[in-house]
């Protein structure tokens, strides 16, 4: 063998031991690795097995003493209050009067503002709506009574209202033994919404703004502002009515709608015997019918903000759409119709018309990808198997191509009316296939619209 081949020979087991000691070190700095990672898990568990009950302590310490305290004393409050208890510390460990004299001052302060709120707040409060459910744009009026039942005058308070996410205000002066003090107060109604108005609550506060004490007086109501409706009159609301008994193609032997005569076949009701026809063409007749559907109104309303276009207006679309689902709906429990509303969260209450407009009020939109129009109507055929008629309440987002996918769910036999509603939008009538398309621009134009989609 020549040197060559020697040499060549010790290179290569010099490389696979170079490898075969790289591999036994890797293999060696993993398991030291997994070895030290068990190891500090390990330790973290024994730790927090350990510091567990100091933090059930300190959760319950906070529990009892600082969240009460926090509702009492302002940021600004334990800011001086941890102010002058270093400048106490600091002015005794060194005996600096600068210290001592700040530490004085600030503690000062605090028994001062604690003057402020010390003391009873002896009132019989009275709060009242005039009405609990109102319209989009209607006056939404209440009564706070605030009255003295002690026999000395009671000083000058502040009482808060909340209502919704806002705190309302109210000066309440001095009042001598059995005064009575009283106030009017306007809730605006600009969008729909569950409006939670209460509790009462008087305001103790210093000048400084450290201490705050409030007590409690009154509950709390729950103000519905329903979306606006429009009336439907004339052929609009006729429409609606006369979806009542409309024909199918299925023929019955016993309905209230005549289709024609055949051979009598044994079984038949010989009630139904025409005995006219049978006496000229010498074999019994009888009739036959097309059985009839009793109305049952179905209303798909979109809850997917994506289906109502620009996400600047999309929600002004949507309670657009809202609105033109409670007229309709209204219509129906109006005229006794069977109606069930359907939205992405769930069946809406449709067994009063209150109920159903309270239902609605408390909808909330937002974006879903994954449930279009569809699924939504797909949803409603499901849950509601004997519909005669279906309205799809979206928005301008939705493309012709979604809505002829979506009318594909509706049975043959079924009216299926889509409302594609947008502000600004032109009213418009089309179809696409057995669907006949509306598009709402104005909650004014929805019995126009109706009556174009009934001619």
């Amino acid at each position: 063998m020549s040197r060559g081949s020697t040499r060549a020979g010790n290179r290569a087991s010099t490389r696979a031991a170079t490898r075969a000691a790289t591999r036994a070190t890797a293999r060696a700095l993993k398991a030291t690795a997994d070895k030290s990672a068990g190891m500090l898990a390990d330790a973290a568990a024994l730790l927090r097995e350990a510091l567990h009950p100091l933090l059930v302590r300190c959760r319950t310490l906070f529990a009892t003493y600082l969240a009460p305290a926090g509702r009492v004393v302002s940021p600004l409050g334990f800011v001086v209050a941890g102010t002058a208890g270093l400048l106490w510390l600091l002015g005794v460990a060194f005996g600096w009067q600068e210290a001592l004299l700040g530490a004085f001052m600030a503690s000062l302060l605090l028994l001062v503002a604690l003057g402020f709120i010390i003391g009873r707040s002896d009132f019989r409060i009275n709060l009242e709506l005039n009405r609990t459910r109102v319209a989009v744009g209607d006056r939404a009026v209440g009564f706070m009574e605030v009255a003295n039942p002690t026999g000395r005058t009671s000083f000058a308070t502040l009482m808060e209202l909340s209502v919704g996410a806002a705190v309302a205000t109210f000066r309440v002066p001095r009042l001598a033994p059995g005064a009575e003090h009283e106030d009017l107060f306007t809730i605006p109604t600009r969008r729909r919404a569950v409006l939670t108005v209460g509790p009462v609550r008087s305001v103790r506060q210093d000048p400084f703004g450290l201490l705050r004490r409030q007590v409690r007086f009154t509950g709390s109501y729950e103000l519905f502002v329903h979306p606006r409706t429009t009336a439907l009159h004339g052929s609009s609301a006729g429409f609606i009515r006369d979806l009542e008994g409309m024909t199918t193609r299925d023929l019955s032997n016993s309905d209230v709608s005549f289709h024609a005569l055949r051979g009598y076949v044994a079984g038949d009701d010989r009630r139904h015997i025409h005995w006219k026809s049978s006496a000229r063409t010498g074999e019994l007749m009888v009739r036959q019918f097309e059985e009839t559907r009793r109305s049952h109104l179905a209303i798909a309303l979109s809850a997917n903000l994506g289906e109502y276009g620009d996400p600047a207006t999309a929600p002004d679309d949507f309670e657009l759409a809202v609105s033109a689902a409670a007229s309709i709906g209204l219509q129906a429990v109006t005229d006794q119709r069977k109606l069930s509303v359907l939205a992405q969260t769930g069946p809406v209450r449709t067994d009063t018309g209150r109920n159903m407009l309270d239902s609605l009020t408390r909808l909330q939109a937002r974006t879903l990808p994954r449930h279009d129009v569809a699924s939504l109507v797909r949803g409603t055929i499901e849950a509601v198997p004997g519909a005669s008629v279906v309205f799809i309440l979206t928005g301008a987002g939705t493309t012709a191509r979604q809505l002829r996918e979506a009318s594909m769910h509706v049975p043959f036999g079924v009216r299926a009316i889509a409302i594609r509603a947008g502000h600004g939008l032109r009213a418009a009538r089309s179809d696409i296939g057995e669907l006949t398309v509306l598009t709402l621009g104005s909650l004014d134009e929805l019995g126009l619209l109706l009556r174009r989609a009934a001619a």
